[in-house]
């Protein structure tokens, strides 16, 4: 079985290859668990962490917006896709042009080559709570109604997926996340990283701002959980889906100040001291923007769950990332 993922250098990108080589847990053509045995790392830029040590590991460089590139990649052994190469929501709104290349145009190269195979491989989507539009509770049926360029471009990228599969050229999937807490490494371009860098940072033993009101909610998922998700939706049987291939994914939905007080809670006060408040009107604009509260009815039937609690959150981001050991 061959698999490729796009943004496959990236943290959910590297973490998902992991786990699929780990066991052989993908339902491959023949509706049973296949073990991949070539996987495709595919991303703009060459690694940052050290590559899966795997022979089934190629590591291709390329630019998702070349559809000669693109092609190249996904071919008649393609058997599955993972599509996460994108510019995220802060970049994407500083950089109009730049958010509808990568996030719209590349989409559409990954579904072009998937429908030229001819065989229908599965392509899973990845797509963000950003397609809503300000609603604070949202569920399966909520209209798509985005307030910035990303979740514009994630919701015209659902309904692509959508139209592919209804002509058969592919079988496609969408799985539609919440804000990912927390994250390992350096702060990216998201809107949404300080919800990663408020709890990440002072548990290594730096200061950080938080750049929104502290009754800011945000929906967030874990990346353990995130990555399972990813390996659920693959599995999910497309009859079940039917003609609606976008699932919701659910999330705890805490303000920012209760995320806060896990960290206290947790690291204690010389901890969460390392947090300051400086308010940057464009994050709270773009943040005020997305869904605080999820009820995905879909998710929850596919077996898709979220994470208990924020303690479980900072906890395993601890024991994984940190070799159990925070800064006090």
């Amino acid at each position: 079985m061959k698999v490729v993922i796009t943004g496959g250098t990236g943290m959910l990108g590297r973490r998902l290859a992991l786990r699929i080589l780990a066991a052989p847990e993908l339902i491959g053509p023949d509706g049973t668990l296949q073990n991949v045995d070539r996987l495709v790392l595919f991303d703009a830029f060459p690694p940052v962490e050290p590559p899966p040590d795997d022979p089934r590991v190629e590591i291709v460089t390329g630019d998702i917006c070349d559809r000669g590139v693109v092609a190249g990649l996904i071919d008649t052994q393609t058997d599955a896709v993972f599509h996460f190469a994108a510019v995220v929501s802060g970049g994407a709104e500083a950089d109009f042009d730049l958010g509808y290349a990568v996030n719209l145009d590349g989409g559409r190269n990954v579904l072009e080559a998937a429908r030229q195979t001819g065989r229908c491989p599965k392509i899973i989507f990845t797509s963000s709570l950003a397609v809503y539009g300000g609603e604070r509770s949202v569920d399966d049926s909520t209209a798509l109604t985005p307030q910035t360029s990303y979740g514009t471009q994630k919701a015209i990228g659902e309904l692509m997926v959508n139209d592919f599969t209804r002509k058969g050229f592919v079988d496609g999937r969408t799985l539609r996340l919440p804000t990912i807490v927390i994250r390992p490494g350096k702060p990216n371009a998201a809107a949404s990283g300080f919800a990663s860098s408020i709890l990440r940072e002072p548990l290594q033993g730096d200061e950080v701002v938080n750049p929104v009101e502290p009754e800011s909610r945000m929906l967030i998922l874990s990346p353990k959980r995130a990555v399972q998700a990813f390996i659920d939706i693959h599995n999910a049987d497309g009859a079940i889906l039917g003609m609606n291939r976008s699932v919701m994914m659910n999330g705890l939905s805490p303000k920012v100040s209760e995320m806060l007080d896990a960290l206290r809670s947790y690291g204690g006060d010389s901890v969460a001291d390392r947090v300051r408040f400086e308010p940057d009107a464009l994050i709270q604009e773009i943040v005020d923007g997305w869904a605080w509260f999820s009820d995905g009815a879909r998710a929850s039937a596919l077996g898709m769950q979220p994470d208990a609690s924020l303690e479980e959150i900072i906890e395993t981001f601890v024991t994984e990332e940190l070799d159990g050991k925070f800064v006090a």
